[in-house]
């Protein structure tokens, strides 16, 4: 029996599904507008230009969508030799099911539709599913990090009352020569401290291990403070590293949420590359591990290289403190950005694996899928 057109609908129906629609996108539409009033409130201007990309993010989505929709009348009919599906297939197929189908929309004997119409939804969804994973895991990435940082406010707020003390005792021994040799020497000692430690197998080895536990520690985010303060703000030693350390996540925050268009094509690259046998999802579920590891070994490396300097500095003797000297020289070609980047593709991978799976079992669901899925590999 042939689907009833919309005349032939009972109008309770369409003003019930439209009241649905309408309801659920005017309500997200009004939380994001009250989040963004909210976030101009408090003055948090990089975390109002992220929402901005998010909703940038969903208009493109939703741009895609509309395409799709209007365009999948003139894309269902484009027909095409059934000799050209025969390879770069992601699952095994029954070739006289695909004849017999293209049979009813092709005229040409021996022509299968470029796109099926199921094919074409099953798309849709996935495009869907994955901006919306996407979205809710950069959000809570960002929940995560904001967290985290909080826990190092109770060391900023020890280090503030430590200063406050050596004001009123009024210590002979200048302030910025206390925060380098109470803050700055136990980091030194923790990281350099032996000889088997300055090896650079040694080095990568511990670096590599410390991001499993306690990747920050208390002697590090001193350090790491009193170095900061004293290169950029050496006459305000009371320096709030910790709100400078919050806004600085909320603005690089700010560059990897959304899709970049290298992203896209990587999802493209995906599509193309997923054929039955070569187990590509299995193996790309490996990336973003990798290259997690790779940039947190890298990071706590970066840490003990500038531990390393400080304790070279000692054996001038005109010094009398280690001297921690932070420099873009550490990172990869000397640019930060490319640790950036990483974790902006880490982000998007752990969202697109996510997606996929999501993917996956929404089709599984046989009211949005009119026949059964295939099994993906």
């Amino acid at each position: 029996m042939d689907d009833a057109s919309l005349e032939h609908t009972p109008t309770w129906v369409v003003a019930a599904v439209c009241l649905v629609i309408v309801s659920v996108s005017l309500a997200a539409e009004r939380f994001l507008h009250y989040l963004g009033k909210a976030l101009k409130h408090k003055q948090q201007k990089t975390l109002y230009s992220a929402l901005q990309r998010l909703k940038e993010e969903l208009m493109l989505l939703g741009f895609i969508s509309f395409i799709l929709s209007l365009s999948q009348s003139f894309i269902v009919h484009i027909c095409i030799p059934e000799t050209a599906t025969h390879f770069m297939l992601p699952c095994k197929r029954e070739n006289h099911k695909v004849v017999e189908e293209g049979a009813i929309v092709c005229k040409k004997k021996g022509d299968v539709p470029f796109l099926s119409l199921e094919a074409l939804h099953q798309l849709h969804i996935f495009i869907f599913v994955l901006g919306l994973v996407h979205v809710v895991f950069c959000a809570t990435t960002i929940f995560l990090g904001g967290a985290q940082i909080r826990r190092w406010k109770h060391w900023e707020t020890g280090i503030h009352r430590d200063i406050q003390k050596k004001h009123i005792v009024g210590n002979a021994t200048p302030l910025h020569v206390l925060l380098r040799r109470n803050h700055q020497r136990e980091l030194v000692s923790e990281r350099t401290e032996g000889f088997w430690k300055q090896l650079a197998v040694v080095s990568w080895i511990i670096a590599f291990s410390k991001q499993f536990h306690d990747s920050v520690g208390k002697s590090d985010y001193e350090a790491l403070r009193s170095a900061f303060v004293l290169i950029h703000y050496p006459s305000h030693p009371n320096f709030d590293f910790h709100k400078y350390m919050t806004r600085a996540l909320e603005h690089d925050f700010k560059r990897v949420v959304g899709i970049s268009w290298y992203l896209w094509l990587f999802v493209i690259l995906f599509l193309l590359l997923n054929i039955n046998g070569w187990h590509t999802y299995f193996w790309l579920a490996f990336l973003p591990l990798f290259l997690l590891l790779v940039v947190g070994a890298k990071l706590q490396h970066i840490i003990t290289r500038l531990a390393q300097e400080a304790a070279a500095s000692l054996a001038d003797k005109t010094n009398q403190v280690p001297n921690i000297k932070p420099s873009k020289e550490h990172f990869w070609f000397g640019k930060p950005s490319i640790v950036l980047h990483l974790i902006h593709f880490i982000l998007f991978q752990n969202a697109f694996e996510i997606g996929f799976f999501f993917w996956v079992l929404v089709l599984s669901f046989p009211t949005l899928s009119p026949k059964a899925s295939p099994e993906y590999n």
